[in-house]
């Protein structure tokens, strides 16, 4: 099929650039496509029909809050990258760094973030009625890693004239939907320049791999349940030729350094895919690494544009949780509870009081009902896409979701109008894990465990319902809003 842009578009239909964008979010030019953060159009299309009612109005709303988080993990294939995007995010919107190694006083009224290892950061929003007597955090988690290969200290490899890379499985992706598409690399280099070592965060975009299938002429189990050998048969190549650029050029490269510099680096392969939306309505939405950087962008926007003056707001996005989170950049670390302590201390507060007085999210994505496998999720507790948050309970407490906090997240997302769907196992299945219990371990909020629903979790391009989106961001956007008075055995949820 043939493609326009939108300016095109716009000259056929006689209407402006913004309109044809809008009609393609809004799903009302069939066959209209998302690449980047550009709109191809069908040659054949015909033109849009006008509409305008409030039910457009919101879907619209819906697709271009999808749309945007599209672009957002487009440009974010690794934690590395996924940390310095977020960054500068919060820095233009009026956010300073500070560096945990450094003395810091903190008063009412600041806005600030800490980083460790590159790969996971905490930013607070300390409300400016925060005091001795008014003390508690409203604390969102998600985490920044998803499943992937791990490029290994000494990788390059030669076989029978390929250029290989010698890669390792890190969490537990579903292997074969890595082969036959393009990938590339992204993460962490260290560079030494003699008097001091750099961290240099890098994408190469401009590189790309493959992991190819044996065919099945060669492979006839294929099909019939194949165990994939990782040291064999997920092994990328590059080039054929034998004078090209190994991947530490390639970095100096791209990095503007020299290649003797280079002492190591944290390297993974990606998905290079970008995601698209789709559906008649465009109700859904594809793309690699939706677990959990669906969870960080919500929860990111609904952060950045809010305030409470009498809440101090946290957004905690954790690393190392797809391979256990035991890492000191991961949920199983001290970085949240070492931060919310120095709050507490440098505020002159109570810190086991603010503690009682908080409430945390932990956000993951949970399993929707599958088109094909219906019959694997459980037959009351099951989530579908496009039908709202989704808040997960386990009889085994694998999740911190209890009658409390989903009484109280459940009245957030009333007063915000989401809707909301519960989720259990089926019994005798078993599920993931997330930060939650790994948190409360060390810190003792009420708690719950929430996501949006998806197919193909830890597939390398996984699918989602794109109206979610919104939902999930206005939800955080309210419960970052909101005053959770707590009394007893009663609470209070006001703003």
């Amino acid at each position: 099929m043939k493609y326009i842009s939108v300016d095109e578009a716009g000259k056929k239909f006689n209407l402006s650039a913004r309109s044809i964008r809008n009609y393609c979010a809004q799903g009302r030019i069939p066959g209209a496509v998302l690449k980047g953060k550009t709109w191809l159009i069908p040659e054949d299309a015909g033109k849009p029909n006008r509409i305008n009612n409030k039910e457009n109005e919101e879907s619209f709303e819906s697709i271009k809050a999808a749309s945007d988080m599209l672009s957002f993990i487009n440009e974010s294939p690794v934690a590395y990258v996924v940390i310095d995007n977020i960054k500068k995010i919060l820095i233009n919107n009026g956010y300073k760094e500070v560096e945990e190694s450094k003395r810091y006083n903190f008063k009412v009224g600041d806005k600030v973030f800490f980083t460790r290892n590159n790969s996971s950061l905490v930013a607070f929003n300390i409300g400016k009625n925060i005091n001795e007597d008014n003390i508690n955090f409203h604390v969102v988690a998600s985490h920044a890693d998803s499943p992937a290969f791990k490029i290994k200290p000494l990788c390059e490899d030669d076989t029978c004239g390929y250029k290989k890379l010698n890669v390792a499985p890190y969490g537990g992706l579903i292997a074969s939907t890595w082969f036959d598409r393009p990938l590339s690399v992204a993460g962490r280099v260290m560079v030494d320049t003699g008097d001091k070592i750099e961290t240099k965060i890098v994408n190469l975009t401009d590189f790309t791999l493959f992991i190819p299938n044996l065919c099945i002429h060669f492979n006839r189990e294929i099909n019939s349940g194949y165990t994939y050998d990782y040291a064999v048969d997920t092994q990328p190549f590059y080039s054929l030729d034998q004078d090209q650029k190994d991947l530490k050029t390639r970095l100096a490269k791209k990095l503007k350094v020299n290649v003797d510099n280079i002492s190591n680096y944290d390297l993974f392969v990606y998905n290079k895919q970008s995601g698209v939306l789709w559906g008649d309505r465009n109700e859904f939405i594809s793309c690699p690494r939706l677990d959990d950087l669906e969870c960080v962008y919500t929860s990111l926007t609904a952060f950045r544009q809010v305030d409470n003056d009498n809440s101090i707001n946290v957004l905690y996005i954790a690393d190392n949780e797809e391979v256990g989170s035991s890492s000191r950049q991961g949920a199983n670390g001290d970085f949240l509870p070492s931060l919310l302590k120095r709050i507490c201390s440098s505020l002159s507060c109570n810190y086991e009081q603010a503690v009682a007085n908080s409430f945390l999210i932990s956000a993951d994505n949970g399993h929707a009902v599958h088109p094909n496998k219906p019959h694997i999720t459980d037959v009351d507790n099951k989530a579908f896409l496009n039908k709202g948050v989704v808040i997960k309970f386990n009889a085994s407490n694998s999740y911190t979701s209890d009658s409390l906090s989903s009484s109280i997240f459940q009245k957030i997302c009333d007063n915000a109008h989401v809707p909301y769907q519960y989720f259990t196992n089926k019994s005798g299945v078993r599920g993931g894990s997330t930060l939650g219990n790994l948190l409360l371990s060390q810190v003792s909020f009420i708690s719950i465990d929430i996501g949006l629903a998806q197919l193909a979790m830890h597939s390398s391009y996984e699918t989602a319902g794109s109206y979610d989106v919104k939902y999930l961001i206005d939800a955080f956007k309210e419960f970052y809003q909101s005053n959770i008075e707590m009394n007893n055995d009663s609470y209070r949820i006001t703003k």
